[in-house]
């Protein structure tokens, strides 16, 4: 049954990801984002490794809660085995990402975040202001 469960996680999280990308998008995986200037979140973490199963759970409500949110175009993110993680994700404005932000169950997975499965986090906001890309896709 843990297996199951896990290709259904992958299979809904790569389904999210791919909504985020524009179908006629070439670059695969990497987030489609809109022409600059935009906004890009970027969220640094070293994960406790106490609950993997339950962060990667609410990791996968927040991606998909975060797609369904205004100025969202697209995220890419990567963990190592060690549990430090890079999630960038992209916005339109930065009332977009304050929108992000102060949503109410994103508020509260941050809460459960602090409390129980960060070691150490940075977020960094920056304006995307060039945006160069190539791909064999």
């Amino acid at each position: 049954m843990k297996a199951r469960s896990k290709k259904i996680s992958m299979k809904r999280k790569l389904a999210v990801i791919m909504s985020c990308l524009n179908p006629e998008n070439k670059l695969g995986p990497i987030a489609n984002t809109p022409e600059p200037p935009y906004f890009a979140a970027i969220f640094t973490s070293m994960q406790t490794l106490a609950d993997t199963k339950g962060y990667a759970v609410t990791a996968d409500r927040m991606l998909e809660l975060a797609a369904e949110q205004p100025g969202f175009p697209g995220v890419e993110s990567l963990r190592d085995p060690n549990g430090v993680g890079i999630t960038v994700s992209y916005w339109s404005s930065r009332e977009s990402i304050r929108s992000w932000r102060d949503q109410v169950e994103h508020r509260a997975a941050q809460s459960r975040g602090h409390s129980n499965c960060y070691i150490a986090y940075r977020l960094r906001i920056c304006r995307v202001e060039r945006d160069v890309h190539f791909s064999q896709f």
